[in-house]
């Protein structure tokens, strides 16, 4: 049986992938473009979850929906954080 996360789940489970792009982004492993395209994808798993969510509750269809969005989001930073593209470290961190 396939285990479904509650949406206090999903909320957390996006939480914690906002803080590994941030965390690469500090540590220089994920560069500026990278971070935008990863939080845009994090912005449109929060609009679906919105929209899904709009009725008041999420079916487990939806669950499962926003589920295999964020294992793909997660799979997008684990290859960014390791792609070997790195902010040089003598330039200054600027942008989110």
């Amino acid at each position: 049986l396939a285990h479904t996360p509650s949406q206090a789940g999903i909320d957390a489970r996006e939480q914690r992938q906002l803080g590994r792009i941030e965390q690469g982004r500090q540590a220089g492993s994920i560069t500026w473009r990278e971070g935008l395209k990863l939080r845009a994808e994090q912005r449109r798993i929060a609009q679906t979850e919105a929209a899904l969510g709009a009725d008041g509750r999420l079916t487990k269809s939806d669950r499962a929906l926003l589920s295999d969005m964020q294992n793909d989001a997660n799979s997008s930073i684990q290859a960014e954080n390791n792609d070997g593209w790195r902010r040089l470290w003598w330039l200054p961190r600027f942008g989110r």
